[in-house]
């Protein structure tokens, strides 16, 4: 719920990274990027799974790695650097095609995940991407997302009608296993025409990679849900897929050149981490699924007709980065419209008034706010100008041209702590430690106003 998802697929031979980039792990290493870029979405685990493209039989294709740990992000991506370090210590003479071979995570496809849990528990098995496994490289299934299914209940029974028995009741493992049940029945489907066609068993397992359809198999499998939604999935033999939920109520991005193809939740992280310009990072269409072939093909489609856009508010406000420059827009403009109702609030006496704001966050829309207090202070200063005419003293040009805001940084945050989600006993204790008030920036006889963006439980204010 409110996750962050990424999706990395290199669409170069993983030699044309090293030589170019000097990097052995170029997707790893954008991938750790993109997961710390969305961190403000994940403070509760992150995990990230990878697949390798044409691994010969006996080899291990697939890998994963997860954490729940207070630096969940570090950890998976510490372990998975230290094995390649290891291998290369080990193999002084190691080439890209020997790290592939004997280490997780030199892969082709990645797909990570932030989790920021409001449902179960905050213990690794909670923690994205899931898998489904199988000896059949096309009924491998790794999903990962951004959802929160309002209908599970429903969906749950379904798969035990369908004489399936979940492990358990997460809307994740009913997701997986419901796009899972129509991929195996996709899969046998295509075996059973080859078949007929006199093509051998081994022949057969390229051909299905081929001929698969995720955007059928996402359409049958999608057909009942409801609720907010971006889903992303990998599949053994190197398809991948993201799903939107019909009313855009999840936000993401896709971005393809030469080189990669990548999907994020938010857009300033690919345009941050891919040095890649604004224009050319495109919005996945509400009900629109993205599949990405094992060739590379990109296939964009819809999947659901889309519905009236219900823009999660808590995704926009509370989660979007700053830093994306509609979300920037957006917020400064919030912080001049609500200036009409501060001036009210202190008579129009902005002489004796200092603006700060709380916390780092709201310092866009504080940007918004002074702006507008001071467009309002310089039309005072220009109507007392021009009725002063020009007789008008230095002494009163000068003090007219020196109207302007009082801003202080009254308060400061000091450390990391996410308050709102600590028991309530303990709560009103961290806050004391989590802010500091810049003594003496204010005096007595004077009007303070904050602007605060926390919207969780108000603590902040």
């Amino acid at each position: 719920h409110e996750c962050g998802l990424a999706l990395i697929r290199l669409l170069k031979p993983l030699d044309f990274y090293k030589k170019k980039y000097g990097s052995s792990t170029y997707g790893l290493n954008k991938l750790y990027l993109m997961l710390e870029k969305q961190h403000n979405r994940g403070q509760d685990g992150a995990g990230f799974a990878s697949v390798k493209l044409d691994v010969s039989p006996g080899n291990r294709f697939m890998h994963r790695e997860r954490s729940a740990s207070q630096n969940p992000i570090q950890e998976i991506f510490n372990n998975s650097n230290n094995r390649i370090t290891d291998e290369k210590e080990k193999n002084p003479n190691w080439t890209i095609d020997s790290l592939r071979k004997n280490t997780a995570h030199v892969s082709e496809l990645f797909l990570g995940h932030v989790r920021y849990g409001t449902f179960g528990q905050n213990s690794v098995e909670a923690v994205h991407p899931f898998l489904r496994q199988n000896n059949w490289m096309h009924r491998n299934l790794i999903v990962a997302g951004n959802f929160n299914m309002t209908n599970n209940k429903e969906l749950f029974n379904d798969l035990v009608m369908l004489g399936q028995h979940p492990k358990e009741m997460s809307d994740t493992v009913t997701v997986m296993e419901r796009i899972g049940h129509f991929l195996d029945d996709a899969v046998a489907k295509i075996y059973r025409k080859v078949k007929k066609e006199g093509v051998s068993k081994i022949e057969a397992s390229s051909i299905i990679g081929e001929k698969l359809d995720l955007i059928k198999i996402l359409k049958k499998a999608s057909k009942d849900w409801d609720g907010g939604y971006v889903i992303g999935g990998l599949v053994g033999h190197g398809d991948a897929f993201v799903i939107r939920d019909p009313a855009g109520i999840r936000p993401a991005y896709y971005y393809k050149d030469d080189e990669v193809l990548v999907v994020a939740s938010e857009r300033p992280v690919i345009k941050t981490v891919f040095n890649t310009p604004e224009d050319s990072i495109k919005v996945l269409g509400p009900g629109n699924g993205l599949v990405i072939k094992k060739s590379g093909e990109l296939i964009i489609e819809n999947i659901i007709k889309p519905v009236e856009k219900k823009s999660c508010s808590f995704e926009r406000i509370y989660f979007s980065r700053g830093s994306d420059i509609k979300i920037y827009n957006e917020r400064k403009k919030l912080g001049r419209l609500v200036f009409p109702q501060i001036l009210n609030a202190v008579n129009n006496d902005l002489k004796n008034t200092v603006f700060s704001y709380i916390p780092n966050t709201a310092e866009v829309s504080f940007f918004g706010l002074v702006h507008e207090a001071q467009d309002y202070m310089n039309e005072i200063a220009e109507k007392k100008i021009i009725e002063e005419g020009k007789n008008i003293s230095r002494e009163k040009l000068k003090k007219f041209l020196s109207y302007r805001p009082r801003i202080e940084k009254v308060a400061i945050k000091d450390a990391k702590l996410r308050t709102f989600i600590t028991d309530d006993s303990s709560r009103d204790e961290l806050v004391k430690h989590v802010y500091d008030v810049t003594y003496g920036s204010i005096k007595k006889s004077d009007n303070l106003v904050i602007i605060d963006d926390s919207i969780v439980r108000g603590t902040t204010l």
